[in-house]
């Protein structure tokens, strides 16, 4: 199956938190999109690998995914090295996207970052004839994404462009409380961290207003590119 959008990232909820409302716009448009989870978020003080990866079912069937899969590689410890850039490309090169989004370039937790550098090697390595993948005992054609975008996570970074989200909101939301062991955990529970507060979820919703203020609708999801964005008219452009 061929993708036009594949979204990779660090960890199941990430894509929700990220860039799930831009993924729904597009599949809304007849588009075909998928997410690679490189991890199972294992390392998680909450939640198991085994209830994530309930969640991350759960959650794309809410976004109405095309396909979602995870690369298995370790959390916490997974590296911008051969052997992992090697499974990341096994995976482009089996959906062979138009366009990849990312883990944020910086972020919070290091893990974004650095799967941010890594997804991005692995895009242009991809398209190289001379690295050798297979996947089921068959050799891979070369594939390199036209376009790699990075979302905006917990960190604000300044978006180079904005991405309409106000039609898919509510489904948004639905798709991050899939993860329940994650987030609007109750206070009277045991383990709390920094995500899974009512405190946290409303900064996810106040961040997709403000950045839809930018925009002047009424919520919105932020990406950065290391290239220039070009379109092809005005037309294109919201005012």
């Amino acid at each position: 199956m061929k993708l036009d959008i594949l979204a990779i990232a660090a960890h199941p909820d990430d894509v929700e938190l990220g860039c799930s409302g831009t993924l729904m716009v597009h599949a809304a448009q007849g588009m075909k999109v998928g997410v690679a989870d490189l991890t199972e978020g294992e390392l998680g003080t909450r939640g198991t690998a085994d209830t994530r990866r309930e969640e991350a079912a759960e959650a794309a069937r809410v976004m109405g995914l095309a396909v979602r899969e995870n690369i298995g590689l370790p959390d916490g410890f997974f590296r911008n090295d051969r052997e992992h850039q090697l499974a990341v490309i096994r995976m482009i090169r089996k959906y062979r996207p138009d366009i990849i989004l990312a883990n944020a370039t910086e972020d919070r937790h290091p893990d974004h970052g650095r799967a941010a550098r890594l997804i991005t090697d692995s895009c242009f390595l991809s398209g190289l004839i001379k690295v050798e993948t297979s996947l089921d005992g068959q050799p891979q054609e070369a594939w390199r994404p036209k376009q790699v975008f990075h979302f905006i996570q917990d960190r604000y970074l300044s978006p180079d462009f904005i991405v309409d989200i106000s039609t898919v909101m509510p489904r948004k939301e639905e798709a991050i409380r899939c993860f329940k062991t994650q987030f609007l955990v109750k206070q009277d529970e045991t383990l709390q961290t920094y995500i899974s507060s009512p405190v946290f979820f409303e900064s996810v919703v106040n961040r997709a207003k403000m950045l839809g203020k930018m925009i002047g609708v009424a919520y919105g999801e932020g990406f950065t590119t290391p290239g220039t964005p070009g379109i092809r008219s005005f037309r294109d452009l919201i005012v």
